[in-house]
């Protein structure tokens, strides 16, 4: 049995502590907002937050988790006004969507150590989340636009 604290509330899961996060998340959980992508923590779509941090569910084990504060999509904000989903949808970021929360993510993390980012800062922490559609632009000027408040 394994005691997870996933958007403040405590989660006890039955599972084996070497199953991956993300999979405790979605089947077992029901939180459907982090997306499996590729499995081995190249495409960023399954981050959430392990105590702050950004990190790969898919290869991160629930006893790695355990006792840490776990932040997925939908804990970011509980009604979506996060000042980056506000931004994600003044930009009009998303196409398909499937890369987003990741995208999202990865980028509430930047801005929790980082509130004002260069253009270097961005690439750079973003680097690693892939979307399909290339919305890259985008995605940085809704980045840009959170950190100023717009």
């Amino acid at each position: 049995m394994a005691t997870l604290l996933i958007n403040g509330k405590t989660h006890n899961v039955d599972v084996d502590p070497s199953t991956p996060l993300l999979w405790v998340i979605r089947e077992r959980l029901r939180m459907t907002g982090t997306k499996f992508g590729c499995g081995i923590a190249q495409c960023g779509a399954c981050t959430v937050h392990l105590d702050g941090q950004a990190v790969r569910s898919c290869q991160t084990t629930v006893a790695q988790a355990a006792g840490k504060k776990i932040t997925t999509i939908e804990g970011l904000h509980p009604e979506g006004k996060h000042p980056l989903q506000v931004a994600w949808i003044a930009e009009q970021v998303p196409q398909c969507g499937y890369c987003q929360s990741g995208q999202i993510m990865t980028a509430a993390a930047l801005l929790s150590r980082n509130p004002n980012p260069s253009d270097q800062d961005i690439v750079n922490a973003m680097s690693g989340n892939i979307c399909r559609c290339a919305t890259y632009p985008r995605i940085k000027r809704a980045i840009k636009r959170a950190a100023q408040g717009v």
